[in-house]
């Protein structure tokens, strides 16, 4: 069955090529799609395209067919293009010529468009859920661990004393900035492309308000064919927000692998997060973290690959876009699997409390003598050109001790405020008013 088909048929190995894993896309669409129906037709019946006995008849049969998709058991048919197909089928198998009605005033155009965003939005609820709590658990380890030293590195030299306090309150930022993203990748996509139909609006006197409000958005798309050009450029942004989420924690998976070598000794990972060899007794690889870094990166290619799809393609609906779900749909499964196992294994790792007892060490408190020097009178240039020169000459001691108290340093790591700049951005998200309008609309049903 395909909405569009009349008297001819298309060419079987034209069809295959044409539809591609699209369909397989599409099974993570259904609810979406349906939900979106659902708001559709009563907004039909408001402006009088269905009757009322129609509408509660259809929309008690939706109410089935989504609950079928959230339980992971809707199928789309062989032979059905696509879940918007399949749905109306179903409709038409049931209830006859009042599933062939919930059509109007829409086009499959504006119906996917709908279902991206429905599907983005929830899939960033479940992605600024994990984002928090692996924030949560890298600021409880520098809590934890704020007095534990450790050597900063700048060129991958020793540089300055740092701390794991510092070291995991870092990544917790970043992850707090990735969230800042998210959010603005939230807000584009919180807007409702429903009744753009093909592009160019309709003739029907559809209340766009209504569905808006009915599926929670934030506000309409209001030109209907920048509605349309919202398509790929949606996933384009939200795209964004993935790749510096795993930037930021292929970053940490470098950090980890690095700091659990034998020749660093900073960090010991979990064993049961390491593998064996098959020929070295004594070997722990920190692989998971390996290919944490590795999905990471491949998803921080994900921008540039939803570009060269989209790039150069003029307004107006153009098949090129379904391509946009197959890399973009996985994206979010595949970062979530990431930040799942980074918490468990952040949450779990063991440092080591000595490190700086090796003497390799020593001189980087070279810093901390310069300006001890300054504090007691010294002019800086003179004080760094006395303590240089004692480390020429082999004669530089220190207490190995630091005295950092300003904002965001050793000794006032501002955690905090990190916590609090989190959650101020977690609630503009707002998903309360999401969840209350999807369930308000499942619940509309007598």
């Amino acid at each position: 069955m395909k909405l569009w088909e009349k008297s001819v048929q298309v060419n079987k190995d034209v069809e295959s090529y044409t539809i591609g894993r699209d369909r397989c896309m599409d099974i993570y669409l259904a609810p979406y799609d349906i939900l979106g129906s659902m708001a559709h037709i009563t907004m039909l019946e408001s402006i009088g395209l269905l009757a009322g006995d129609e509408l509660s008849i259809l929309l008690k049969e939706l109410k089935a067919i989504y609950q079928i998709a959230v339980e992971g058991a809707f199928e789309i048919e062989e032979g059905i293009e696509d879940v918007h197909s399949q749905v109306e089928l179903m409709l038409v198998r049931k209830l006859g010529d009042a599933g062939k009605k919930i059509h109007s005033g829409r086009s499959r155009n504006d119906q996917v468009l709908v279902d991206l965003k429905l599907f983005a939005r929830d899939r960033i609820h479940v992605l600024v859920d994990s984002v928090s709590a692996l924030i949560d658990v890298l600021i409880s380890q520098s809590e934890k661990y704020k007095d534990v030293l450790m050597p900063g590195y700048t060129h991958l030299q020793i540089a300055m004393p740092s701390s794991f306090g510092l070291w995991f309150g870092a990544y917790a930022e970043s992850l707090v900035d990735d969230l800042q993203l998210l959010l603005a990748a939230y807000k584009i996509c919180n807007r409702n492309p429903l009744g753009s139909a093909a592009g160019y609006g309709s003739s029907f006197p559809l209340d766009r308000q209504m569905t808006t409000d009915l599926l929670g958005f934030d506000s309409m798309n209001y030109n209907a064919v920048y509605a349309q050009m919202g398509r790929g450029k949606m996933e384009h942004t939200v795209s964004f927000a993935i790749a510096s989420i795993a930037g930021t924690l292929s970053k940490l998976s470098y950090d980890a692998c690095l700091y659990n070598s034998q020749n660093f000794g900073f960090i010991k990972l979990a064993d049961e997060y390491t593998t064996g060899s098959s020929i070295m007794p004594h070997k722990k690889n920190p692989d998971v973290f390996e290919l944490t870094r590795a999905k990471c990166n491949k998803l921080q290619a994900l921008p540039n690959d939803i570009t060269l799809i989209m790039n150069n393609l003029p307004s107006g609906y153009f098949r090129d876009l379904q391509m946009i779900k197959e890399l973009f749909i996985p994206s979010f499964e595949e970062i979530n699997d990431c930040l799942h196992m980074v918490t468990r294994m952040m949450n779990e790792v063991k440092i080591n409390e000595n490190i700086l007892d090796d003497p390799k060490y020593l001189l980087i408190f070279s810093v901390e003598e310069v300006n001890r020097l300054v504090l007691e009178g010294t002019p800086f240039r003179e004080a760094y050109k006395q303590v240089g020169l004692n480390i020429e000459k082999g004669d530089f001691s220190h207490d190995r001790k630091v005295r950092h108290t300003h904002q965001g340093s050793i000794g006032n790591l501002y955690n905090g405020h990190i916590d609090l700049l989190k959650q101020q951005i977690i609630d503009q998200f707002d998903f309360d008013k999401v969840m209350s309008a999807e369930q308000a609309l499942l619940d509309s049903i007598n």
